[in-house]
């Protein structure tokens, strides 16, 4: 971040602020199988399309997640793989934590 000009940490906080919503997060966990339809995403994480949309909407626009039409259907798929570190490193980090504070009460 040293070598970052001030403007951009706008573009890294829109980023992080995007995996600070537990529904993206949830659509992205599902998406990691492969591509999925918006009606498959709904099923999976038990939420309404509208929902479900709006968020997938915000992925796309950031070109985390990318679409394509089969037919009537429009099916999402992680493009940008990348994201699968931050989150990785973040749940590393929540471990080892939570190692600490359970050691402290054992």
């Amino acid at each position: 971040m040293k070598k970052m000009k001030p403007e951009a940490l706008d573009h890294v906080a829109y980023r992080l602020k995007l995996l600070a919503e537990p529904m993206r997060l949830k659509i992205l966990y599902h998406l990691q199988e492969g591509e999925k339809s918006v009606q498959e995403l709904v099923a999976l994480t038990d939420s309404g399309q509208a929902n479900v949309s709006k968020h997938l909407s915000m992925l796309a626009s950031s070109n985390v997640v990318g679409r394509k039409k089969k037919g009537l259907h429009v099916y999402y798929y992680i493009a940008d793989k990348s994201i699968f570190q931050i989150c990785d490193l973040v749940c590393k980090n929540l471990e080892q934590n939570a190692r600490k504070v359970s050691d402290v009460f054992q």
